[in-house]
């Protein structure tokens, strides 16, 4: 994440949604935040990165990708896949590519009310289950390396990127997002960050 070097340690993106979701080249349909922010806290996927946005109750259709390769991936837990954010959205160049994969989703099932779900207790409890996840991304790379499709190289990338993640960057960023959580704004070089 580029930032200062005295400034803010954690971007909040929430604050530009609106605006970072009005500079999307206009859609038919679902071209507002109401009608893709539908995904509901109870129904979040467990892989999802802890943060404001999360995907819930989500199709793929193998899109969202397409447009967040940085961010999005797929999951196997049904016969729909649904999509997660496996990787919070760090600058507005980020968000509009997030925002413009969650655009695609037909269920509406992403959702952008972490920040008032998360607390820090839950952010360490999904971090002391992250063996689970590191379980899951090593089966499915096995599996998707073993199958061949035409679509799984890329979708294997994605993988590769979120265990790299997951093993180096993403205890430094929740780290900053529970700072985010009990203060109310991100730290500043110095600042004493919450302990995993």
């Amino acid at each position: 994440m580029q930032q200062p070097p005295d400034g803010p340690r954690y971007w909040d993106p929430v604050p530009h949604i609106a605006a970072v979701f009005d500079s999307l080249p206009a859609r038919q349909l679902r071209s507002a935040p109401e009608y893709v922010f539908c995904g509901k806290w109870e129904e979040r996927n467990w892989r999802n990165v802890p943060g404001p946005f999360y995907g819930g109750m989500t199709d793929t259709c193998w899109v969202g990708r397409q447009n967040a390769p940085k961010h999005i991936l797929y999951c196997d837990d049904d016969e729909f896949g649904g999509e997660f954010l496996y990787r919070q959205p760090h600058t507005v160049d980020e968000l509009r590519a997030v925002l413009a994969g969650m655009r695609d989703d037909p269920w509406s099932g992403w959702a952008c009310d972490g920040d008032s779900q998360w607390t820090p207790d839950l952010v360490r409890a999904w971090w002391r289950d992250r063996g689970r996840l590191r379980e899951w991304i090593l089966r499915k790379q096995k599996e998707w390396g073993s199958e061949g499709l035409p679509t799984d190289e890329h979708e294997g990338a994605g993988l590769t990127d979120y265990l790299a993640y997951l093993d180096s960057e993403l205890a430094g960023d929740l780290r900053c997002y529970m700072y985010f959580l009990e203060n109310g704004r991100g730290p500043i070089r110095d600042e004493r960050l919450p302990s995993l």
